[in-house]
Order: C-alpha cells, then sequence, then structure tokens
C-alpha cells in the first residue's frame, strides 16, 4: 500500500514529529549505508555515447522529470540526437522497450516515460545498461538518464541535481537532512553533492528569487534556476483538484497561484492507480460543489481513456532563466567528453 508523503519531512527543525523521527532513524542510517556500499562498489559502464543525469537528493517532488523533458528538448533543438533512459517505475514492462505513446500505456511503461516520449525518442529497462545500448543502437548521440544521481550502472558525462527551491515559512527542501524513512533524503547531502557537477533550483512561480541560504549549500557547483510554467490557464469555473505525486501540495498551491477556483483538492501518493471506485469518490466530490475535475499531466496520463474524458490535465513544463547558459554548459560538457 502506497501512502502520502509526510509533510514533517520537509520541516528544517528537526522537533517536528521528533519522536517519528528518531525511531526511524536507524533505518536511515541502514539506507544511506546500503547506498553508499552500491555506489562505491560497482564499475560504471561507458554507455558508448555522453549521459546526462537526472536526479534529486530527496525521493521525489522536485520536479525532476520536468527538467528531464526540457533537456532533452533543448539538446534536439541544438541538433543533438538526444533520447531518453528511464527505469520505467510502476509500468510492467522491464525492457528495453522504446515508449510508444500510441501503443503503451503507464500500466505498460509507467507515467513518467510515458509523459517524456511525448516530446522525444524514450527508452525504458530496468537493466539501464542494456537501455543504453538499445538507444545507441537505436540511433541515440546523447542519453538523458532520469532518476540516475543514485544508480552507478553507467558513466555520466553530467549529474544534474534537481532541488525543490520553495524555502517560506517552515520548508526547506532536505528537511533536518535525516535519510529516508526518517527525512526525505535519499543519501546525505554532502555525499550526493560530492557527486554532482550542477545543481538546478526549481522555484515557485510566485517567488522571484532563490533563497541565498539555500544557494550558499551548492558551495562552487554551477547552479541554474527554472521554474515549473503552466502551459496554459487552469480550467475556469469551480474545481476539484486531486494529485498523486510526491509533494500534491505544492500542485493545490500552484493551481491557487494560477487563479483557480478551487472548491477542493485531494491528495494521493505517488504513481497512485486510480480505481474506478476512486474515480467515483472524485466525480461525487465534484458534484458536491458543482465543480469540474483537474489534475496534472503526469496523473492524468495514468488513468483510463473513458477517465480522461471526465477530467482536465494541466501541464506544466520547465522553463531557465537562463536557458542559453544552461545549454551551452550542456554543450560544452557534451564536447569536452568526446
Amino acid at each position: 500500500m502506497k501512502l502520502n508523503t509526510p509533510r514533517w519531512w520537509y520541516v528544517r527543525d528537526s522537533n517536528h514529529a521528533r519522536v517519528t523521527r528518531t525511531v526511524l532513524k536507524p533505518l536511515g542510517w541502514i539506507w544511506a549505508a546500503v547506498t553508499a556500499r552500491r555506489i562505491a562498489r560497482t564499475q560504471s559502464v561507458d554507455p558508448g555515447c555522453a549521459l546526462i543525469s537526472v536526479g534529486n537528493l530527496t525521493v521525489g517532488g522536485s520536479g525532476k522529470t520536468p527538467v528531464a523533458r526540457e533537456t532533452l528538448r533543448l539538446l534536439r533543438a541544438a541538433g543533438v540526437e538526444a533520447q531518453g533512459l528511464s527505469r520505467g517505475y510502476g509500468g510492467r514492462l522491464e525492457g528495453p522497450v522504446r515508449v510508444d505513446p500510441q501503443v503503451h500505456t503507464a500500466e505498460d511503461v509507467g507515467d513518467e516515460p510515458l509523459m517524456l516520449a511525448q516530446g522525444s525518442p524514450v527508452w525504458i529497462a530496468r537493466d539501464r545498461v542494456a537501455g543504453a545500448r538499445s538507444a545507441v543502437v537505436g540511433g541515440a548521440k546523447a542519453l538523458v538518464l532520469d532518476d540516475g544521481h543514485q544508480n552507478p550502472a553507467l558513466k555520466k558525462t553530467v549529474s544534474l541535481i534537481i532541488v525543490d527551491g520553495e524555502t517560506r515559512g517552515d520548508e526547506w527542501p532536505f528537511g533536518d537532512g535525516s535519510v529516508f524513512p526518517s527525512g526525505p533524503m535519499r543519501e546525505p547531502l554532502k555525499a550526493g553533492l560530492a557527486r554532482a557537477d550542477a545543481v538546478v533550483v526549481m522555484l515557485p512561480t510566485d517567488v522571484d528569487d532563490a533563497d541565498p541560504e539555500l544557494l550558499a549549500v551548492f558551495g562552487a557547483l554551477p547552479v541554474f534556476v527554472a521554474r515549473l510554467t503552466p502551459e496554459g490557464p487552469p480550467p475556469s469555473g469551480p474545481q476539484v483538484g486531486f494529485a498523486g505525486i510526491a509533494k500534491p501540495w505544492k500542485v493545490e498551491r500552484s493551481l491557487k497561484a494560477a487563479g483557480c477556483d478551487l472548491a477542493d483538492f485531494v491528495p494521493f501518493p505517488d504513481h497512485a492507480a486510480y480505481s474506478a471506485a476512486t474515480m467515483t469518490f472524485l466525480t461525487d466530490r465534484a458534484a458536491v460543489f458543482d465543480a469540474g475535475l483537474v489534475t496534472t499531466e503526469k496523473d492524468w496520463v495514468r488513468l483510463t481513456p473513458g477517465q480522461r474524458a471526465h477530467v482536465t490535465a494541466w501541464p506544466v513544463v520547465a522553463r531557465f532563466e537562463d536557458e542559453a547558459a544552461f545549454a551551452a554548459f550542456l554543450t560544452k560538457r557534451i564536447q569536452s567528453a568526446r
């Protein structure tokens, strides 16, 4: 059974949920040790082309997949035959297989690869090495590896870390620094940053500048600022929103910031599957408010065609404040690796 992300994970003050954090702390030590050992002992394989890893240091909710999609778009716009590579989390196919949005569903390949494949060739493979080799045979000159920072199987040309830039109130992207399950970290902050080549800070649309205290955490690493920008306005009239992502409250906040008449919002666990019973509940909930249903693109692709007919998708895309600088950084790294 999937559980909703605890809000206290992202509270900097360790006194929040103090007992729970303390009880779970030993499990976090084990998780960190296992991750460090796996990274240290794995011999990375050269994929045969440039590889840009888009990852994060937390268990989710940073905007990693939109950045992967934007990275693919920028590389392809520059004339680089860039293709995506993903584990295909949540899908039944082991791969390697090239994702076909006209044929595959989220149940086949996972929701995130299906989103990426709307604009670029994307491969899914449980075995990342096999997936990379298939992509290269299929013509890839560069690979964008979605969620690859803790996966050492492939030799990386560039390792990007995506960080949620929301620091208002008591929020902090790394919480109190504890490793899962006592906190949101996949590994200790220092260890994760040591393998990074650059950081992408994802700012909310209603925040002007990144928090200087957050930027100071990254030391000398290059930092690029990006935002999740809606492709259009939210649907008009009263709406009941829902989302099954790592930080569903960010969707609620973004809808309100975009002017949505949000009558209610229902959070679900990340990658949640929407059963007929769940959709009936949501439809009934919308009827109470005489409202429509709105959700994220990532959630929408997990719905059946029949369910989609009653739900509006509200897509957002990652856009860099200095797109030229980010593209030049990638191009320089790729060229120097040849």
